[in-house]
């Protein structure tokens, strides 16, 4: 499955556009940055803010903005989200972290100087014990923060800060190719199992089931459907997949595209899942890509689909049981 086992069974706290932090997290030990993907090299970073957080005695979070600053500045959607807001935060939750901070990229953040960050959101609004961040970490209007000023801030005002040098390697190898950047090039193309090695888990997606055409229940597949982050530029294609609803996981295969054969509409992720029977409509799931089985294609009538959803559920499932 793509999860990693919670580090702790601690509660998770949520907290977004705080003035001042609940109970739970406050006065934190904060790891900045974006961590789309919440990847191998992301998770290096986290552990290293772990260590801070218990040589200080404080709770540890990742402080995020929403949306991307890349979409912010271009005024659309231009980023292929790999971890959209949801998708983040669960992630993040199984790290054994004690609390996500989203902070709104809008024009008063956005428009920050590198001193007013500081003193307006790391010191007044999160009142932090720590920041941890990545060598290359830049912040403030113009990109004027600097990991060197983040550092004499620190100093100045007496929270810790810790620059982390690039991460050349985590147990899993050499983690030179591992940013967000390769992990969506591998998603463009297909290639699933590629974004796992990078990401360290399966990519995933979570959504609510919403009702479709019905016509998988026609041909005998009836489908889950799910309508993904307009972001999302995986391949179009068949897919073998584990999706968990009400906490339990399933097998299945899905479809994700614009179903050439019916009616070409708007991209829908429609997953057949193994063995169940029940109402999905309005549950929220998550859904693991574990492999490529191959593209989408326009078959000669429902017919031809039919046999062909039968040889990719013969083969989603040998997939599934190795």
């Amino acid at each position: 499955m793509n999860s990693e086992a919670n580090v702790t069974a601690r509660p998770f706290t949520i907290v977004r556009d705080p003035q001042n932090l609940p109970e739970a997290i406050r006065a934190p030990v904060v790891a900045i940055g974006n961590f789309d993907g919440v990847h191998r090299g992301h998770k290096a970073v986290i552990a290293q803010a772990r260590a801070l957080a218990i040589r200080l005695g404080r709770p540890l979070a990742v402080l995020t903005f929403e949306p991307h600053p890349a979409d912010y500045f271009a005024g659309k959607s231009v980023v292929f989200r790999l971890t959209p807001e949801s998708a983040k935060a669960r992630a993040l939750e199984r790290l054994g972290l004690d609390g996500l901070i989203v902070f709104s990229f809008d024009p008063a953040v956005a428009g920050l100087s590198a001193d007013d960050f500081v003193n307006e959101i790391l010191m007044r609004r999160l009142g932090v014990a720590g920041v941890v961040a990545g060598y290359d970490f830049h912040f403030g209007k113009g990109r004027t923060g600097s990991p060197e000023f983040l550092r004499e801030a620190g100093e100045r005002c007496g929270f810790a800060v810790e620059i982390i040098g690039k991460i050349m390697a985590d147990a899993d190898g050499s983690l030179e190719a591992v940013h967000s950047g390769n992990a969506r090039k591998a998603l463009l193309e297909g290639d699933v199992a590629r974004a796992r090695a990078l990401l360290g888990h399966d990519y995933f997606v979570t959504g609510q089931v919403v009702h479709g055409q019905k016509l998988g229940r026609t041909l005998g597949f009836p489908t889950a459907n799910l309508v993904l982050d307009p972001s999302c530029q995986l391949r179009h294609g068949i897919y073998a997949v584990r999706i968990v609803i009400d906490g339990v996981t399933h097998k299945g295969v899905a479809s994700w595209g614009r179903r050439p054969t019916v009616d070409n509409g708007r991209p829908l992720l429609e997953i057949f899942v193994f063995d169940f029977s029940g109402d999905l409509y309005g549950k929220e799931v998550e859904v693991a890509f574990v492999e490529w089985i191959r593209g989408e294609e326009k078959f000669d009538g429902l017919d031809a689909l039919k046999a062909r959803i039968d040889l990719d559920v013969v083969e989603a499932k040998s997939i599934l049981a190795r």
